[in-house]
């Protein structure tokens, strides 16, 4: 997507005219247009100077954002961002108050003459007291002043008519001018009357006046522009503290010394220090040294995470304690940082679909509001009225109505609930993901690394009789100490953790999908499966239950004996994050139906989904296969994927919208509509919680810009005078210049929702009674999709002992052509495969044995 910064534009029909212009040019695939920050975003391969050209056509400026021209990437970054920054600041508010100031002070002199004098008493000097004419022109020399003053609206408003795109500036223009030529020919009326001697006619003209009208709608339209600019700017107060978060300089090694050198100097492999209390300037490494790194800049959590050498550090975070030194691998706009500011700003320059409505609505607007103003001033002379009051009708009319309101409604509300997300490490990357959010039906989680934490732990020791638990872990850890099985990495973290350290064995011995043996102290020690184990001697009852039972949980049991004698099992599972049944539950209180997916056998898929609450567990899914889930679920309703890895990509992609967790590759994170940076299950709900209250405020806004104009302007055309309502113009100015204000304001309010906060969620999804009798059941759906025209086969397996051993094996069936799909079970010892044309047997007991396990047959 291209960039671009477009001025002069006013309201949302000045938004309407840009996007109409650029979307006609030939290649142009999207345009979306910001009215709150001047942002316009195009996609398509069309010349950058044609889309200057047609924005300046419609009567615009427009300019390609500053991308730098520094050399390198960081300086280049560096730019670019304090261009973004600056294009930012507020110069808007101080020109408007100085604005309003001066109008101000040269109004209330026009009140004091205009008005004070005539319905207060208030004295005159006698030159003035006895001459109207004196009095019209002091009040045309100072409402020429106040108009000068505000000559913006008059050139942006005329220069819109003459381009055929009228704008709210236009229905200022002409409500103002209106009332200041009528009220200049009057003065020559008066002036005439004088001449002929009629001192009481020219008197009578005085009141005919509407000088003070029309400087007074400029001077409240001009206060409204300046609140609507202040409420404006602190809409962009998230993402202007992401870039102030952004470090300037850096510590390096170069050539062994130390030097402080601008964050723009540092490239990809360069080493930086960062002392106690300084931050880090770039995503890198951790090569030397320990520490704990404050990263609630960037993800909100308060928490200071550990680091030591290979951990990840993120650029703008905080070193509290240690000495760090790291290698950093990605600088300038590659940073973590940058991708965040890049996210945050991408998304206000897209359009949520709601802005749809509003679009629609403003594109014929202002035309409409200029004929209904030209209808009321006709129908009120026909009506008899004076030409005075009939033209104070149709100035109220111009003047009270405002488009603005339309505008902002959308884009106020999508900048303040991006950055409230951003501020809690949920990243929106369009106005239309941050809307879906909150539509979605189903949530389909990957369970390695979103439901669980992606690593083995022991779960369970349960030694045998007369061992203790601590004999039974040290025996267990000396056993596993050498060998790279990711199990093993799990009892010697638990060790470890307990505070032991594994002694050396001797004549160590893995045999690939059974278990283990060594001598420690000249005593063999044997681990492994239930089968490999019985092969040494008989197992306990209490352990064979035991077994079973743990089985039964989703766990994976291993069998410890010294010397031919058990001395206990350990159980070891992938374990469920710590928010992930909270979450689930919280998910599922706001209407929304949660599935798991897994490679797992259904045993164990069973068991965690039972332990995670989630409400269809779909098992035996292969990498490759989640897309087709994805697209079989979304049969059922809007479908989110929640993934972390490369192999979810597709499925992420497919969904209608996907979820990354930030702790995932950057794959997945490209192809993710949200990302969490805290990679919490938590912030799955809060994403909801704070999309639906985003939308709500939206709904909101549009209701108070279309109800104020369907109200006002009725009463603004003299509607309801019969029953003694009616609005003057300086009213009508008044009330225009506070509805912008008003849906700026309330848009700020989304600063105040707590998006961790379960209390208020509600299910706005209610079935009714035949609506639940007619659901079809997802898991249902998919099995017989899948049995429709395939044929299985029964593979029996000797040798595989864990969940790890059956991923290895169903990876190698499911490599070979015309295998669909492989549900393998290490308890069961087989493979069952489905196959969409038929393979032979010797090929998939090939890739078996491959994996250096035995096949006992195939049926």
């Amino acid at each position: 997507m291209e960039q671009y910064t477009v001025t002069g534009m006013s309201c949302a029909a000045c938004q309407a005219r840009v996007e109409k212009a650029v979307s006609a040019l030939p290649g142009v695939e999207s345009c979306a247009v910001s009215l709150l920050t001047g942002a316009m975003g195009v996609e398509g391969s069309v010349d950058p100077s044609a889309v200057i050209s047609a924005v300046e056509k419609a009567g615009y400026g427009a300019s390609l954002k500053d991308t730098g021209n520094a050399s390198g990437p960081s300086a280049d970054y560096l730019q670019k961002l304090s261009a973004q920054e600056d294009a930012l600041k507020d110069r808007e508010t101080p020109a408007l108050r100085k604005r309003l100031l001066t109008s101000l002070g040269f109004l209330l002199l026009l009140l004091y003459v205009s008005m004070g004098a005539g319905m207060f008493g208030f004295p005159l000097p006698a030159f003035l007291a006895d001459n109207p004419v004196s009095i019209g022109l002091l009040q045309l020399l100072l409402s020429t002043i106040i108009l000068v003053i505000n000559r913006r609206f008059f050139v942006s408003g005329f220069r819109a008519l003459l381009h055929r795109a009228p704008n709210m500036d236009s229905l200022i223009a002409l409500g103002s001018g209106t009332g200041y030529v009528y009220s200049v020919v009057i003065l020559f009326l008066m002036s005439d009357a004088l001449l002929q001697g009629k001192m009481h006619t020219a008197h009578g003209y005085v009141h005919e006046l509407y000088f003070e009208a029309s400087a007074m709608i400029l001077t409240l339209i001009t206060l409204g522009k300046m609140l609507e600019a202040y409420s404006k700017g602190k809409t962009t107060d998230a993402l202007k503290s992401l870039m102030r978060l952004t470090p300037k300089t850096a510590t390096v090694l170069r050539n062994g010394q130390e030097v402080s050198v601008s964050v723009s100097d540092l490239r990809v492999g360069d080493l930086f220090l960062v002392r106690p209390g300084e931050t880090i300037p770039v995503d890198g490494i951790v090569r030397e040294g320990t520490s704990a790194v404050n990263e609630a800049a960037l993800t909100g959590e308060s928490i200071p995470v550990d680091k030591e050498p290979g951990a990840e550090v993120t650029s703008a975070t905080l070193n509290q304690s240690g000495f760090l030194k790291c290698e950093a691998t990605r600088v300038g706009e590659d940073t973590t940082l940058a991708k965040i500011i890049s996210m945050v700003s991408d998304a206000a320059a897209t359009k949520a679909p709601v802005a749809r409505l509003a679009d629609r609505i403003s594109g014929i607007f202002v035309p409409a509001v200029i004929l209904i103003a030209i209808v009321t001033f006709v129908i009120w002379l026909l009506l008899g009225a004076e030409t005075g009051y009939a033209l104070a009708r149709g100035i109220t009319v111009l003047v009270v109505s405002c488009p603005c309101a339309l505008g902002l409604a959308t884009p106020v509300s999508i900048m303040v609930g991006n950055g409230v997300g951003a501020r809690s490490g949920i990243l929106f990357k369009t106005a239309e993901s941050l809307q879906e959010t909150g539509n979605i039906r189903i949530v389909a989680l990957d369970k390695t690394g979103t439901v669980t934490e992606g690593i083995p732990r022991v779960t369970d020791l349960v030694p045998a009789e007369g061992v203790t638990e601590e004999e039974l872990l040290r025996k267990a850890a000396a056993l596993e100490r050498p060998s790279e099985h990711p199990l093993a990495g799990a009892v010697l973290r638990y060790a470890e953790s307990e505070g032991l350290i594994p002694e050396p064995v001797e004549d160590f011995l893995a045999k690939p999908g059974n278990g283990l043996q060594a001598r420690l102290k000249g005593n063999l020690l044997v681990g492994g499966n239930a089968a490999f184990a019985e092969s040494f001697a008989p197992l306990p009852m209490h352990l064979l239950q035991e077994s079973r039972r743990l089985s039964g949980e989703g766990k994976t049991p291993l069998f410890f004996l010294e010397n031919d004698t058990p001395i206990g099992l350990i159980a070891v599972a992938d374990t469920l994050r710590p928010d992930s049944a909270e979450a689930i539950r919280q998910l599922q209180r706001q209407g929304i139906t949660v599935v798991m997916l897994t490679g797992d056998n259904e045993r164990t898929a069973a068991a965690i989904g039972a332990r995670a609450g989630v409400d269809r567990v779909i098992a035996g899914v292969l990498p490759d296969g989640k897309e087709a889930v994805i697209r079989e679920l979304k049969a059922s309703g809007k479908v989110a994927m929640v993934g972390d890895g490369i192999n979810d990509a597709p499925a992420l992609t497919q969904a209608d919208l996907g979820i990354a967790v930030g702790a995932g590759t950057d794959v997945a994170i490209d192809a993710a509509d949200v990302v969490l940076m805290k990679s919490r299950m938590a912030d799955v709900p809060a994403a909801v919680r704070l999309s639906r209250a985003t939308y709500r405020n939206i709904m909101e806004n549009l209701f108070w810009a279309l109800i104020y104009n369907t109200l006002l302007i009725p009463a603004a055309a003299g509607l309801y005078s019969h029953f003694g309502v009616t609005m003057n113009p300086m009213l009508g100015a008044a009330a225009m210049s506070l509805s912008s204000f008003c849906v700026v304001s309330n848009a700020l309010r989304l600063n105040l929702v707590k998006v961790y906060d379960p209390s208020r969620d509600r299910n706005p999804y209610r079935e009714t009674p035949e609506e639940k009798r007619n659901e079809k059941p997802l898991e249902k759906t998919l099995e017989n999709k899948e049995g429709s025209s395939t044929m299985e086969k029964t593979i029996e397996i000797k040798g595989m002992m864990c969940a790890h051993c059956e991923a290895s094996v169903k990876k190698a069936l499911e490599s070979l052509e015309g295998v669909e799909s492989a549900q393998v079970s290490h308890e069961k010892g087989t493979a069952v495969v489905t196959l969409g044309s038929d393979v032979a047997d010797d090929i998939l007991k090939k890739a078996v044995e491959e994996k250096d396990y035995e096949v006992t047959g195939i049926h």
